[in-house]
């Protein structure tokens, strides 16, 4: 942590240095004091829109930088005069709100440093190619390019130093991923932006210039809404998936099973209710123990998922008992897709680790179909209680067993099922 302050602090007194042996503002005071008042302006208006990432212990500011632009027009004092006064403002609205890093006040004179380094040696670098560019076809733009690729370089090499300082960076390939995290179409747009505000410095177009600001801020405005909208709709989705979902297998869970059927109780479809049930379960539990259990609870969802399609729905409604909406299938389709799945736990086996062994474990489950088509005097949540009770009758037959029904649209009272254990 002390070797990244003083290398801050180093880079600030050479950034000062730079700025002191130049010659000087390079423009009429007139036109760097309206300059200088535009760009802190916008400046300070677009601190808002920045995207913060964090590193370690350190906090990244990601937005659209000018400083290119005020560099080249005034020279690296005036670049530094405009730095110092824009990022001590910076610093004094985040220590107000509460908002500024531990090390934020070692963090100001880092980002003055860096930012009038690169773009001091940009300003020269650009009066070096200048004339060899300048008659030719984008030849300023082809320099703006050049000046934006030498300044992200240097900008990188500024933060791994002070990450590498920090421990936040450990090794070489750690350094290059972070540099590869740069957008290029980002600085295709900070080149561009600084290239116009550049050439309307240079002609005195002082109102085309503050418009491009403005354009530049309302696009960037409704591009950070735009980004927030969609993020927060991640994260609510996210929240309602995670509300939705049980956590030992993956499945929906019973809050989303009550959901689903309320909305399929309109659909007037025909449709499969089956709730299974692992067998004996208890005695998994009681002659290993909880985690034992607990795997062939994700065994049994795992393959009671493997057999269903991309419409049909599995819950787990209630501990070791598992409900399916089978969907756009006739009543035989469900009847032998359920005896399959019946037969497949059956022949299946599980691995769990016990008192330091992996054992292989096998087991049964029971389950109960009601089939019928969706009406409005029989809710699906009526033919999940006839779907139940049809297992209780599988379990009460001697378990391992299917029992199933058929319902026609008129009849609305429970029947003597079909059992079958073939």
């Amino acid at each position: 942590m002390q070797g990244s302050r003083i290398f801050m602090v180093s880079l600030f007194i050479v950034s000062l240095f730079t700025a002191l042996i130049s010659d000087g503002i390079i423009v009429e005071s007139s036109s760097y004091i309206k300059a200088l008042f535009i760009y802190l302006l916008f400046s300070c208006l677009y601190h808002h829109l920045r995207i913060i990432s964090r590193n370690g212990n350190t906090s990244i500011d990601y937005g659209i930088n000018y400083s290119l632009s005020i560099g080249l027009f005034t020279g690296p004092l005036g670049l530094f005069i405009f730095e110092v006064i824009y990022r001590f403002s910076v610093y004094l609205y985040k220590k107000q709100t509460k908002t500024d890093d531990p090390d934020e006040f070692f963090h100001t004179f880092y980002n003055i440093g860096s930012f009038v380094m690169s773009n001091s040696i940009a300003f020269y670098l650009f009066n070096l190619l200048y004339p060899l560019f300048q008659d030719a076809a984008f030849g300023f733009w082809i320099i703006m390019l050049i000046l934006i690729t030498v300044t992200s370089m240097l900008s990188d090499i500024f933060l791994v130093t002070v990450f590498k300082l920090t421990g936040d960076i450990k090794t070489k390939q750690e350094a290059i991923d972070f540099i590869k995290t740069r957008s290029v179409l980002d600085m295709g747009k900070i080149a561009f932006t600084n290239g116009l505000l550049l050439l309307f410095l240079n002609e005195g177009k002082w109102e085309m210039l503050i418009s491009l600001f403005i354009l530049n801020y309302l696009v960037s405005r409704s591009f950070l809404s735009k980004s927030q909208m969609l993020q927060n709709k991640i994260e609510r989705d996210k929240f309602e998936q995670m509300a939705y979902t049980d956590f030992l297998t993956g499945v929906f869970n019973r809050a989303y099973m009550d959901k689903k059927m309320t909305e399929l109780n309109q659909s007037a479809e025909h449709i499969a209710i089956v709730v299974a049930d692992i067998d004996k379960f208890k005695r998994i539990n009681d002659s290993y123990n909880h985690a034992v259990g607990d795997q062939a609870i994700r065994h049994f969802a795992d393959s009671l998922k493997s057999y269903l399609s991309k419409d049909d729905y599995l819950f787990r409604s209630g501990g070791e008992e598992f409900t399916i909406i089978m969907r756009f299938r006739s009543y035989e389709e469900c009847l032998n897709l359920a005896q399959k799945i019946r037969k497949g736990i059956e022949n299946s086996t599980f691995h769990a680790d016990f008192k330091d062994q992996s054992i292989s474990l096998s087991y049964t489950a029971s389950f109960g179909l009601f089939y019928y088509k969706v009406n409005k005097l029989l809710s699906i949540e009526k033919a999940y209680v006839y779907a139940d009770q049809l297992l209780l009758q599988s379990k009460d037959m001697g378990k391992n067993r299917l029992s199933s029904r058929e319902e026609s649209i008129h009849q609305h009272s429970p029947k003597e099922a079909v059992l079958t254990n073939a």
